[in-house]
């Protein structure tokens, strides 16, 4: 019996740690989708450097996780021996690595937001910063429950704050970072002339839908895999993922009168806000969460542009901030049994987890890139932005005219 039951064991720790390898592994093939995106939606100029920051930014953000984040987060320090810290398969540390790949997602975030007169040095630090603990920080509060949090939710609205799969601890954190980074930045020179909009346009539509593709495959490991064990898995979240993804689609077809920007948004808008109770809602309310989201990413990202002057160059404040905080509310809508979910969520928990998440990040972000700008300057110069951040960058063209 006891052979048996260490095979048995032996079988489970291996399937779990295999399990959440190939969810870190999926999530991981996401940043070549922020790339993707990001490189077809700013002007050709500066298509090297929205590469480059991408692969940097998740070089410098697993670094400042290994050493620093997860530890705030998690109190798990990898400075033991390989015999200690390779236990159960190495399960620890593949889980790690799942959410090394979170983590790193918020700077992949916010390089879409800043893009183009960003000088580079500078946002690796704020990376660095950012992930080792602005980040953690709310992680560990919600995932750790750490600093009583969650204990008091759970005690006096009769249920914890409820994110399953990140909507507000990963995308509406990214998302109000991003936002605080954007207004300390500035716009983009030429961007609005005498007060009016002036069009951008993108240097590849090709490149910016093959970067939704990557990030709406990957997706179904961000959330799927969130379960981090073979038991937890369960069916209902990747029909639900499913159904907020198609909800954005339509939203942002039919509200973005067929412009492709929109369009190849709309399903990571959906997405963006069904991580949070994708484990909870029946799949008609992660159509209709899914469905609000492309309505809303469409609608501020024009009130962004046109009327508040915000040069957010690829929407992540209401692609991920705005659509991460609904996805944070929807929870606690239509999570409820009254509606179809499977109930064990507050909506007074899931609009106070959320505001403190937003709080967090602005706080977060305007400490982080206000004491950078005071210490070390954000932005290009003029003469460099207007030559791009290819060439004032990195010395290269995204492509040879030989």
């Amino acid at each position: 019996m006891e052979n048996l039951q260490s095979a048995v064991d032996t079988l489970v720790h291996s399937s779990n740690t295999l399990f959440i390898l190939i969810g870190a592994v999926m999530v991981l093939a996401m940043h070549a989708g922020f790339a993707f995106l990001e490189v077809g939606t700013v002007r050709q100029k500066n298509q090297v450097n929205a590469l480059s920051k991408i692969l940097s930014d998740f070089a410098i953000s697993t670094l400042a996780y290994f050493f620093i984040g997860y530890w705030v987060s998690y109190g798990v320090s990898f400075m033991q021996p390989a015999a200690v810290i390779s236990v159960d398969h190495g399960y620890g540390l593949v889980k790690f690595f799942f959410l090394l790949t979170f983590a790193a997602a918020i700077p992949a975030i916010i390089s879409g937001g800043i893009a183009e007169r960003a000088r580079f040095v500078p946002q690796l630090c704020a990376t660095a910063l950012i992930v080792a603990f602005i980040y953690p920080f709310f992680e560990g509060m919600v995932w750790n429950g750490n600093f009583g949090l969650q204990a008091w939710l759970l005690a006096t609205f009769g249920a914890s704050f409820h994110d399953f799969a990140g909507s507000v601890v990963v995308h509406a954190m990214g998302g109000w970072l991003a936002l605080a980074a954007v207004l300390l930045l500035g716009p983009r020179n030429g961007r609005y002339r005498e007060g009016r909009l002036v069009a951008f346009a993108p240097s590849s539509i090709p490149f910016l839908a093959l970067g939704s593709w990557i990030l709406i495959v990957g997706w179904f490991g961000f959330n799927v895999m969130s379960a981090q064990t073979l038991n937890g898995v369960s069916g209902l979240v990747a029909v639900n993922s499913l159904m907020a993804m198609v909800g954005g689609t339509v939203a942002a077809l039919v509200i973005g009168r067929n412009d492709p920007g929109f369009l190849h948004n709309g399903p990571l808008a959906g997405l963006v806000a069904i991580c949070a109770g994708s484990d909870l809602m029946h799949p008609v309310g992660a159509l209709v969460t899914g469905v609000v989201a492309g309505g809303l990413f469409v609608w501020f990202f024009i009130a962004a542009q046109d009327r508040w002057k915000i040069d957010d160059v690829l929407g992540v404040w209401p692609l991920h901030g705005l659509c991460g905080v609904w996805g944070g509310i929807a929870c606690g809508i239509f999570g409820q049994t009254a509606l179809g979910g499977l109930g064990g969520v507050s909506l007074v928990s899931q609009l106070i987890g959320t505001a403190l998440g937003i709080a967090v990040a602005l706080a977060g972000g305007l400490l982080v890139y206000g004491v950078i700008k005071r210490v070390h300057g954000l932005r290009l110069s003029q003469e460099e932005e207007y030559y791009g951040a290819d060439l004032s960058i990195h010395k290269i063209g995204a492509v040879s005219q030989d």
